[in-house]
């Protein structure tokens, strides 16, 4: 059978074919999945919605309940309603609505590099162009100098993600502010990747949600609430957009999981205890992967300030992909830098959604490995 050309020049993500090479006995670094055990009352939020015969379509943009539930726990970013709120199945499908609403064929998005894999392929699957710009070392803010050199009279969409995966990077307020003029100066839209909010480890989230004249924010609750499985997420528009992004929505899935939202709703009340409980475990992760790393020669590691992922860098003259695929070798699966994007490379991301054994067991490989390389 013949498939799209639209399908068919896209790349399988470079995170799935690690993935894929992971054996039973393998450490595996390489996914971003909390293994926390997601909150009590999601878990029988859920259940009792379905044994109820909560079963049935809902709201295309949620239901009004956990819309206003969102809102409400937001409303210290901005003046944000239930109307700004629509609730969607997962993070990654709210990126995907948006590009499909907004960009056209020929038009230019500008996407962080390094940065997550999605982005790209949603770009292209809406026949638009996307075009890479440049993370400053070390912290990772988006390269303001290099951003203003890449905008054209075609230049549509900016993306920036706070937290960053891959790299744990947080956008400062400076930043923000001068993402903002340029978005206001030159009539270009930013959509703002917030799924890492919850996990902040130094200093604050900075969110768009106070600047939705000229910003789209997407967020979820699939990590935030450790439920990856559920593909729960949100975005967060004008209200003068809004009907366009439900539209969209219908065509896309009818409405979210209804059983699911019930779940997500019932949480929401016990969110803080639980997110402060899962800061201080990855907090502590955060620290023991950063210093495994900084003691390998060769290798080197800013403490991540968000997110669960580390990002070191390494002098060996090895393509990323290559030295990804030594580790697999050896069961330490992680991925290269090069998925997210030209200035990935030269570097590898864990995950340290993992428990500390695991941690040091694939540090342990990777010292090996890279000792033997060197």
């Amino acid at each position: 059978m013949k498939v799209s050309k639209r399908i068919s020049g896209i790349q399988m993500s470079g995170i799935r074919k690690m993935f894929d090479l992971a054996g039973s006995d393998s450490v595996n670094l390489g996914l971003g999945e909390p293994d926390l055990a997601p909150p009590v009352q999601a878990i029988e939020g859920m259940s009792n919605a379905a044994a109820a015969g909560l079963n049935k379509y809902g709201p295309t943009a949620g239901i009004p309940e956990l819309r206003e539930a969102v809102a409400s726990r937001y409303s210290m970013y901005g003046d944000i309603s239930a109307g700004n709120i629509m609730i969607t199945p997962s993070g990654s499908t709210a990126l995907m609505e948006i590009t499909q609403s907004m960009i056209d064929p020929g038009d230019e998005v500008l996407i962080p590099s390094p940065g997550f894999v999605i982005y790209d392929p949603h770009v292209r699957l809406a026949d638009g162009k996307p075009v890479e710009y440049r993370l400053t070392d070390g912290d990772f803010q988006p390269d303001i100098d290099d951003i203003q050199s890449r905008i054209t009279p075609a230049t549509r969409m900016i993306v920036v993600t706070t937290p960053s995966n891959p790299t744990g990077g947080v956008l400062t307020r400076e930043t923000k502010d001068a993402l903002c003029d340029i978005a206001v100066d030159r009539g270009i839209t930013i959509l703002a990747d917030e799924v890492y909010d919850s996990f902040v480890y130094e200093g604050e989230h900075v969110s768009f949600m106070d600047r939705l004249d000229t910003s789209v924010v997407v967020n979820g609750f699939s990590k935030m609430m450790a439920v990856t499985g559920w593909r729960m997420g949100f975005l967060c528009a004008d209200e003068s957009i809004m009907d366009t992004f439900v539209k969209m929505q219908y065509h896309v899935c009818a409405n979210p999981n209804t059983p699911a939202q019930h779940g997500i709703l019932a949480a929401m009340p016990h969110l803080d205890p639980y997110l402060e409980n899962a800061r201080r475990v990855f907090r502590a992760r955060r620290d023991l992967i950063s210093s495994r790393i900084n003691v390998i020669p060769g290798m080197g590691i800013v403490p991540p300030k968000g997110a669960f992922y580390a990002f070191p860098s390494y002098d060996m003259d090895i393509p990323s992909a290559d030295l990804a695929m030594e580790l697999a070798r050896e069961g330490l699966i992680c991925t290269p830098g090069s998925a997210f994007g030209t200035y990935g490379e030269g570097h590898l991301r864990f995950s340290y959604a993992a428990d500390e054994g695991k941690i040091n067991a694939g540090m342990d490989i990777l010292e090996k490995v890279v000792h033997r390389i060197r």
